[in-house]
């Protein structure tokens, strides 16, 4: 394979499809020059698309990575974009990329991409893994059975990879091995097939079969009847949904499950004959992959991975050791006296001096706040993030949280942004828009601006509270209290039912280096790019609020709600800088403990305060774009409310409590 130079000819599309975590984007990037592939977000959407050109055969081909999807019936905005891409842009070959241990699980899209008469290769991925289980497929029978071209693959290590090639390229030579028959379901739907292919006949005209879509649209598909609206006369918009209808009242349950069913059969049919499965013994990484999503065993591990994760990891070696080197040694030993007097000497008016080298100066603060106290702890967890993802415990942990976020109103797929909310709860709440229901997106944004804390609270929290278990006990326990009631409360006051649930779980394996280097890369850079212009553009308005008094105006009126639940008036500053940025806050906690200004309930209770304060500005403009401004604004009173009460009751107990001992 070479890559792609300017040529007259239109390349040909080639669109990567699958589920998430089977290694499409690895595939991608072995059949493409990774570092001239293009992201940017679908036409219409916040869904990112990667693009690359490159030459396969000797031929022009732009390869589209699109987001992960489970059925050609979509649920969620990624889906919608996968199929999208799928009808709109008319690929040349759909790569269907597949795990190869879960071949029975994922062959139901296979079925339908062919039912649709697209231009399918099937890839089975991770066959290094298959292998390893003592599992084997026969490519031959698979390809017959299914009537497509079929090759194994382990994009990992580039095997495979080169057979996929020839397989794309000649695909218009030995892409068909004629049509597949149907795959029939009962006689009423069939009936309905019959009924309906007449009225979407004009729907997808070239890009789909009538058979596939007339399914999709007996399902009750809202894109494709929009479709079929925008191009069919009213009349047959009714009787299309009078046909949905009848098959409402004829079956128990919805006709969607009905063909789920079926499509389930007939994978499970064809696997039985392609695939050998291992016998034997169960490996020592089954078992472990078995015992993290136990219902029992797999909290314990949780646990652990958390304690050794976040707990000695970000928070002891991150914000312990190496912030208190950057903070101490380098900043306040050697960059901010320089500074200060380098200063001095150049600027001999105080007011303008203040603005770089003063209290809430943009160097003395605000570059110090990044780079030393902020930038160290984010480091440390995405480090931390990218070894678990790419270890394969993130779907395992999802798993396991599952029937406990069903409570809440969530599902496993939830965990996702939760855990990325560690990180960085701006870029969290962008990641809500994964999730399936307009319900279960507000909630989990309502509970990333309450109780969620970012890396940069949490590593100074765990740092500061370290050395005082019973503390860190408290907090632990207020935060987790107030995440479960206010997740069940909303889940019993918000309208919508449960969301479902589906994910597929990649084999555990060692995390490779080079992986983890890169996703780290990314999301620091993304990361400091966004936070560092931030925390010195803070600066600059701390330091025009000083100038005109507004920023004294504002200190002034939280210090009512501060005495009230027992902080000396210094505090208020720290929410203050905690509405600009949730990280600047925490490192204003930071200053006040370190100045002696808390005393031990007085860090517990501002702790806690903090932790459940205002989403940042960033945040709360990510909440008013995903969800509405006036959603953003409610979602904002709800947790400046509970967090000031939460915080006056707990104060209250401690104070008693403390008292009596």
């Amino acid at each position: 394979m070479s890559h792609a130079s300017t040529t007259g000819t239109t390349p040909r599309k080639v669109a990567i499809v699958g589920s998430p975590n089977v290694g499409k984007s690895v595939l991608f990037n072995e059949l493409a020059d990774q570092y001239s592939a293009a992201v940017s977000n679908y036409p219409g959407t916040t869904v990112e698309v990667s693009r690359c050109g490159t030459e396969i055969g000797g031929v022009a081909h732009e390869l589209i990575d699109t987001p992960g999807m489970y059925s050609l019936f979509s649920i969620t905005e990624e889906e919608r974009v996968a199929r999208r891409i799928l009808l709109e842009e008319r690929p040349h070959v759909v790569v269907h990329v597949v795990d190869a241990r879960n071949l029975e699980r994922m062959l139901p899209l296979t079925l339908q991409l062919v039912e649709a008469a697209l231009p399918v290769i099937l890839v089975l991925n991770m066959m290094d893994e298959a292998k390893k289980s003592g599992m084997r497929i026969d490519t031959k029978l698979l390809s017959s059975e299914l009537r497509v071209p079929v090759v194994a693959t382990a994009a990992i290590s580039g095997e495979g990879v080169s057979d996929l090639e020839s397989m794309i390229a000649d695909y218009d030579v030995e892409g068909s091995t004629g049509p597949r028959a149907p795959l029939l379901y009962v006689g009423l739907i069939e009936d309905a097939v019959k009924r309906v292919i007449p009225i979407v006949s004009g729907a997808c005209e070239g890009r789909m079969s009538a058979r596939a879509v007339a399914l999709l649209a007996i399902r009750g598909d809202a894109e494709l009847a929009e479709m079929i609206g925008e191009e069919r006369p009213e009349d047959d918009s009714a009787a299309l949904k009078e046909i949905q209808e009848e098959l409402r009242r004829e079956f128990a349950d919805p006709v969607g499950y009905i063909m789920a069913v079926r499509q389930r059969n007939e994978a499970r049919r064809v696997a039985s004959l392609a695939v050998i499965a291992p016998g034997g013994k169960e490996t020592l990484g089954e078992t472990l992959s078995r015992l993290t999503m136990h219902p029992v065993v797999g909290y314990p591990i949780l646990f652990l991975v958390l304690y050794a994760a976040i707990y000695k990891f970000v928070g002891g070696v991150g914000a312990g050791t190496v912030v208190d080197f950057l903070e101490g040694t380098v900043f306040e030993g050697l960059i901010n006296p320089a500074l200060i007097s380098f200063f001095g000497w150049i600027l001999p008016w105080e007011a303008l001096r203040d603005l770089f080298v003063g209290e809430y100066g943009v160097l003395t603060l605000g570059l110090r706040y990044a780079i030393a106290l902020i930038l160290p702890i984010v480091a440390f967890f995405f480090v931390a993030f990218s070894v678990i993802e790419d270890s394969g415990y993130l779907p395992r942990l999802a798993m396991l949280v599952d029937r406990t976020f069903k409570k809440i109103g969530l599902s496993g797929r939830a965990v996702i942004p939760l855990v990325l909310g560690l990180g960085c709860d701006t870029m969290a709440t962008m990641v809500t828009r994964t999730l399936p229901t307009k319900r279960e997106r507000l909630i989990a944004c309502l509970l990333l601006s309450l109780a969620v804390p970012c890396s940069a609270q949490l590593g100074v929290i765990l740092a500061l509270l370290a050395q005082r278990p019973l503390s860190m006990l408290v907090w632990g326990g207020t935060v987790s209290a107030v995440f479960t009631l206010s997740g069940t409360l909303a889940s019993r006051l918000l309208p919508g039912t449960a969301a479902s649930f589906y994910i597929e779980v990649p084999p555990l394996r060692m995390p490779k280096l080079s992986n983890v280097a890169s996703k780290t890369y990314v999301r620091v850079a993304w990361y400091f790019k966004e936070i560092l212009p931030v925390f010195l553009l803070v600066s600059v308005l701390i330091w025009i609020g000083q100038l005109t008094g507004l920023f004294d105006l504002l200190v002034s009126g939280l210090m009512g709600p501060v005495r009230l639940v027992g902080l000396p008036d210094e505090a208020a500053e720290m929410f203050l800088f905690g509405f600009f940025r949730r990280d600047y806050g925490a490192a204003g906690l930071y200053d006040l403990n370190k100045a002696g200004l808390l005393n031990g309930v007085q860090l517990t209770v501002a702790a806690v305060a903090l932790t459940l304060f205002l989403p940042c500005i960033a945040q709360f403009l990510i909440n008013a774009k995903e969800r509405g401004w006036w959603t953003g604004i409610a979602i904002s009173g709800f947790v400046l409310v509970v967090a000031f009460a939460v915080a006056f009751v707990l104060n209250m107990t401690l104070t008693v409590v403390s008292a009596t001992l």
